[in-house]
């Protein structure tokens, strides 16, 4: 009896058409197999697509510096290397669910200008989006003050109530909140800015969601800047309290440095105009 194969390839040669026959038999529980592992691949492949996109979407929304990154940022004094070090245990965290979800935690970076403070923020939330796709809100808290003053404006028809309503309410909900300058150029807060700011700490600390704050004053001084009951609404979180000291990492330009590069500044304070 003539196999398939044969009445096929002699169907094929009848019809003057070009016959390929395959000898190889391939059984049907190597043929699933085969077939499992590319829809298993194809899988994967629209999984990490997927995920790419929420991240880029995550990122789009933070506001964050995109070059605050560990990889950027230059580990040259004691202060730094213990600052990465604590950054890094509370990102490894995130690991343990239970942790998670024990309750509301806080880093607290503190000390001189230019140290770094913003960075390593910055460097913790890139790195929480990457892996946990973390939800992440970066401010500057006299940022918000502004919009949070003008939206007492009820004359203004740039609808700035709405718009800060809507700001708030993302405040409360994104997963990790930064908040930089806090109580920046201020000696004590406004009292009605010291309820707001305490209750949206405390409404956070109820949801179990992450806070970092960044402040140029001492723990002393901040507490005397927020105000009694809006400090004590930091307390009640796990707080990882972070010093940083030590002379500013920014680049400068000074005058003699200036002459050094034979560089004419373009304005100086005796100069006439």
């Amino acid at each position: 009896m003539d196999r398939i194969t044969d009445k096929i390839a002699n169907l094929a040669k009848a019809l003057n058409k070009p016959s390929e026959p395959n000898d190889e038999y391939i059984d049907y529980a190597t043929l699933r197999k085969q077939y499992e592992n590319q829809a298993n691949q194809e899988i994967s492949q629209l999984q990490q697509r997927s995920k790419k996109a929420r991240v880029e979407a995550i990122h789009g929304r933070s506001d964050l510096n995109p070059k605050w990154t560990f990889a950027n940022l230059i580990e040259d004094s004691d202060d730094v290397i213990e600052a990465v070090s604590i950054a890094q245990s509370f990102i490894a965290a995130h690991d343990d669910l239970a942790w998670r979800q024990s309750g509301s935690h806080m880093m607290l970076f503190y000390g001189d200008y230019g140290r770094g403070k913003s960075h390593i923020a910055g460097a913790i939330a890139h790195q929480l989006i990457e892996q946990y796709e973390i939800s992440v809100l970066y401010r500057q808290l006299s940022t918000l003050l502004e919009m949070r003053y003008s939206s007492y404006d009820f004359s203004a028809t740039d609808n700035i109530g709405q718009k800060f309503r809507e700001a708030n309410q993302e405040l409360l909900e994104v997963d990790l909140l930064i908040l930089d300058e806090v109580c920046v150029n201020e000696t004590v807060l406004k009292k009605n800015t010291q309820s707001w700011l305490g209750n949206l700490l405390r409404q956070r600390l109820v949801n179990k969601k992450n806070c970092i704050l960044i402040t140029n004053h001492s723990l002393g001084e901040l507490e005397h800047a927020m105000g009694r009951y809006c400090f004590e609404s930091v307390k009640e979180y796990d707080t990882y309290k972070v010093r940083f000291q030590g002379p500013s990492r920014r680049e400068g330009l000074t005058q003699d440095e200036a002459e050094a590069q034979n560089i004419t500044p373009r304005y100086q304070p005796n100069q006439v105009r």
